[in-house]
């Protein structure tokens, strides 16, 4: 005899598109951040970066308050210290719909 399962189907959120690190430069303690991403409004909107170390040691964050539906790519900047010894950070970027994305972007700064 055969039996036959149903097969069943969830609906999840869709996963959204990461923002991508695009550029960023390093002077005199300030990073300056060039994003994109497919901000569709205040429901999914790139939402910040920060600047970790290889560890994962986050030295700063910096919080994007708004979307930017129509300034694609953009650039925001910080002021972050970095330890003297320091040779090279990683940036990562976050989105309203997922979070703090899995890749990084790692920068020399010395």
């Amino acid at each position: 005899m055969k039996y036959a399962l149903p097969l069943i189907l969830l609906a999840g959120p869709a996963l959204a598109d990461a923002p991508v690190v695009e550029e960023v430069t390093y002077s005199g303690g300030r990073f300056s951040v060039t994003l994109s991403h497919g901000d569709t409004g205040w429901d999914d909107y790139a939402d910040g970066w920060r600047v970790e170390l290889a560890d994962g040691t986050v030295l700063g964050t910096r919080v994007l308050a708004h979307p930017h539906v129509e300034e694609q790519p953009f650039t925001r900047s910080s002021s972050i210290t970095v330890p003297a010894d320091v040779t090279h950070v990683f940036i990562r970027a976050s989105d309203s719909v997922g979070g703090w994305a899995s890749d990084t972007t790692r920068v020399s700064i010395r």
